[in-house]
Order: structure tokens, then C-alpha cells, then sequence
């Protein structure tokens, strides 16, 4: 089980770090995700901020119990938006399948988060 979390702790250690880092590259492509609201500009900073520095805190051992934490509150904030998402017209990305997928999708992720949490 514990080479399984450091694999996992490595997978979203990257994903998340780079995800973070397109916040900052392409933040247009996030616009469609963030209700209009809020201050778009400002909400994707904040969350590029936040997934790249739980995605590097996943790979050190040292912060990777917190960063399991952070990470599944993170996704826990995530589920709405990609609930709204599959109920509004056009999708934010892709089509309406993609959308519906997604939702559970945010569910694995809550579930891996835990897992690297609790490990």
C-alpha cells in the first residue's frame, strides 16, 4: 500500500502542480469554470496558486499527509462546479458527457486525497 501512495503522491503531485502552473500560463481557459459572479481573474490565481503548491507539497514527504488534506478539501470545492457545469447549457470543456463524467471523476479524486491523508 505504500509504494501505491507514493505512486499516487507522485501522479498528482505533477498533475496538480502543472495544473496549477496553466492557471497563470492560460488563464482564459479556466474563465468558463469560475460562476460569473466572482472575479474571475482573481478566483484563477488563488486556485492555480493553491493546486501547485499542494501538487509540490504532495512530493516531499514531509507535507504530503497536509497536502492529502488540502487536496481533498480543494476537490470538495471543486464538486459543485462540476455539478453546475453539467447542468448548464454548453459545458465548460467538452461536451455534456465529459461533463457528467467528470462529477464522478471528482469523487475518485476526493477518495485517492483520503487515501494519501490517512497513509
Amino acid at each position: 500500500m505504500n509504494t501505491l501512495i507514493l505512486v499516487l503522491r507522485i501522479i498528482f503531485g505533477l498533475f496538480l502542480g502543472f495544473a496549477g502552473v496553466m492557471h497563470f500560463v492560460k488563464p482564459k481557459m479556466f474563465n468558463r469554470f469560475i460562476p460569473n459572479f466572482l472575479p474571475k481573474l482573481t478566483v484563477n490565481y488563488i486556485a492555480g496558486f493553491l493546486e501547485f503548491t499542494i501538487g509540490v507539497s504532495l512530493l516531499i514527504n514531509q507535507t504530503a499527509k497536509q497536502a492529502g488534506l488540502a487536496m481533498f478539501v480543494l476537490m470538495l470545492i471543486f464538486l459543485p462546479i462540476h455539478i453546475w457545469d453539467v447542468f448548464r447549457e454548453k459545458p465548460a470543456i467538452g461536451s455534456k458527457k465529459i461533463a457528467i463524467i467528470r462529477v464522478p471523476l471528482q469523487f475518485l479524486l476526493l477518495y485517492i486525497a483520503y487515501l494519501i491523508y490517512t497513509h
